[in-house]
């Protein structure tokens, strides 16, 4: 196996060391000779040498080295070529170890057909020759926009005839509805010439690629022209047209006049996913808007990724942009580009409307996937609190303890258990405080903590990811004194902090504490204010129960003349010293007998008061 090994990598050496400094694309395969990775390359000898260096660090780099059984490679003229047809390749081949592109084939997109008479209509379907298509449309209110005005400035067939010269000269079709109510021309009976008919779909296919001021501007001509000829009803017809047009134009995403032809880009990523949003400016408005997303493969970087992305949308709207904006610099060059990365002014503008739209796609594609598995959201909240307490693991176990008494009474603590951010009930411990006279919650703490811990270690129970405290830097330093010092523990520790109104307000973190920056509406400042809550219900749960018991003691086992058996009774049947204390007199006789009745109802007449929390 060791013998084959090298036998391997002495021939992919021998490939290496013939390799031509310059551009191109490589091609890795494995023994079945299938590609499982293309790349592209400003010199190819130095960029597949990178790839056997001994110090590679990623462990999914050196899985697709061991595959790799052959190289092949093509050269080309300019880093602009290798990178088109690095996109190509990895689209016809979709190769194991690279990006793969989702390419939102869901959105729709407006097709005019290749027919006689074009036909211009929504679709999801991409068929090669079929015609020229404009989109996708992920704002598909702007593509409902656009067909609505198409419909109502240009009457186009909406028919599915085959509409050809021999057809309509021998009379096959008859006028429909739609053009006795003005929606059609007819030009399946000759009432409207194929030149009339084609001039529409130039306009048209001016309007799609989002020139709608060319048109104008030529529009505005043609009705003084006709004005001027007298032919006033035509004139009038052309200003409608006009008017539709500007009030389409008001109505979209208007930029900056000055501008035109340029392209936007911005990327925004997670742990396996990058989503990239491409936004096309043509004379001071938005005309593409399209936001598609990779799968990573290789923990492929964003500087990586943007330059795939780049060719894919030039590539897909055939953009000829000599400009573009991005967030960052990239190791780019494209012939007769300029690459923009702006600061501020109207191209920043452009540049933070793109990167809304991509955190806007990734926010939604984030819910979509949430509601079909919701353990992925609870996993995502998770990893946004390990990121920002810096934890070395996923706090996938989460421990809080709370203390409850009243004037050092009854003193009583408890913990609460949430695994994968959910509450384990069956987990939750309640405490009855030994060692400590008075109300020290920071005595009690370390009691309790320790009572904890120290068994879990002695029975070899799960530790906690993550221990939280119903309080500040205090209970934190307690906490920490036993779990660090005295059992030698490393648990990461924060600490829960309310305001003067009860309310959750900060997190602590670290020794000496700092404050956690959450915003207050984040789900992971949610889930720590719902972990807060649970473990102070829980707490005072168990100190109300205790105090009851307590009480219903001091209440009704002093009173002499009353046993067990009465007292079993009373209880059986009022439930509480409460109720006990609130029946008439002459309603307990009936029970425990006149005398008795008499003593209870004197003894707990006060009861009502004194119970008050």
């Amino acid at each position: 196996m060791e013998d084959k090994r090298q036998d391997r990598m002495e021939y992919l050496k021998g490939i290496i060391l013939n390799l031509p400094e310059t551009p191109g694309i490589y091609q890795y395969l494995d023994e079945e000779k299938t590609i499982i990775y293309v790349g592209k390359a400003k010199n190819l000898k130095r960029r597949v040498s990178s790839y056997f260096r001994k110090d590679i660090d990623s462990r999914k780099t050196r899985m697709l080295v061991s595959k790799i059984n052959d190289i092949k490679y093509i050269v080309v003229n300019t880093e602009e070529d290798a990178l088109l047809l690095e996109n190509n390749l990895i689209k016809k081949y979709q190769p194991r170890y690279n990006v793969l592109l989702k390419d939102g084939k869901t959105y729709p997109s407006i097709c005019v057909t290749n027919e006689y008479f074009p036909r211009v209509f929504k679709t999801r379907n991409i068929v090669k020759g079929a015609g020229t298509y404009y989109g996708p449309y992920s704002n598909v209110g702007a593509m409902y926009a656009v067909l609505s005005l198409i419909s109502q400035t240009y009457r186009i067939r909406t028919c599915r005839h085959n509409l050809s010269p021999d057809n309509i000269r021998n009379g096959k079709y008859k006028v429909c509805l739609d053009y006795h109510i003005h929606k059609c021309k007819a030009p399946c009976t000759g009432l409207q010439s194929h030149e009339d008919y084609m001039r529409d779909i130039g306009e048209i296919k001016e309007i799609l690629k989002g020139n709608t001021r060319d048109i104008i501007k030529e529009l505005t001509a043609k009705m003084y022209t006709q004005a001027e000829s007298l032919l006033f009803e035509d004139a009038q017809k052309t200003k409608e047209k006009i008017t539709l047009l500007e009030h389409y134009r008001a109505k979209s995403e208007i930029v900056s006049n000055i501008y035109h032809n340029i392209d936007v880009f911005a990327i925004e990523e997670e742990e396996n996913v990058a989503y990239i949003n491409y936004l096309h400016i043509t004379n001071g408005s938005i005309n593409q808007a399209f936001t598609f997303e990779y799968k990573k493969r290789l923990n492929e970087t964003r500087e990586e990724l943007l330059p795939l992305g780049i060719a894919e949308m030039r590539n897909r709207y055939k953009s000829n942009s000599k400009e573009i904006i991005i967030p960052f610099p990239i190791d780019l060059e494209l012939n007769g580009v300029t690459f923009t990365i702006p600061q501020k002014g109207e191209k920043r503008k452009l540049l933070e409307l793109s990167i809304m739209n991509v955190k806007q796609y990734k926010a939604d594609r984030l819910k979509q996937t949430e509601k079909l598995n919701p353990e992925q959201r609870q996993t995502r909240i998770l990893k946004e609190l390990q990121n920002a307490l810096h934890l070395p693991k996923l706090p996938v176990r989460i421990e809080c303890f709370d203390n409850s008494n009243i004037s050092g009474s009854d003193a009583v603590a408890a913990c609460v258990v949430f695994t994968n951010g959910k509450p384990d009930k069956k987990e939750y411990r309640k405490y009855t405080i030994k060692t400590v006279a008075g109300p020290d919650d920071y005595e009690s703490m370390r009691e309790v903590v320790y009572r904890r811990y120290s068994r879990a270690i002695e029975e070899e129970l799960p530790l906690p990811d993550l221990i939280i405290t119903d309080g500040g830097k205090g209970q934190m330093e307690a906490v920490r004194e036993i779990t660090e010092d005295r059992l030698q523990l490393n648990i990461p520790i924060a600490g829960l902090a309310k305001d003067n109104r009860h309310r959750t307000s900060e997190l602590l973190f670290g020794f000496p504490q700092i404050t956690i920056g959450l915003k207050q509406q984040s789900e992971t400042f949610k889930l720590l204010t719902r972990i807060q809550d649970e473990v102070h219900r829980f707490a005072i749960t168990f100190h109300r129960d205790k105090r009851s018991k307590s009480q219903i003691h001091s209440a009704l086992d002093e009173i002499k003349g009353i046993g067990p058996k009465t007292k079993e009774a009373l209880l059986k049947k009022y439930k509480s010293v409460k109720r006990i204390s609130e029946t008439p007199e002459q309603e307990l006789a009936e029970t425990v007998g006149a005398a008795k009745a008499k003593l209870i109802a004197t003894t707990l007449k006060d009861y009502k008061n004194t119970n008050k929390e």
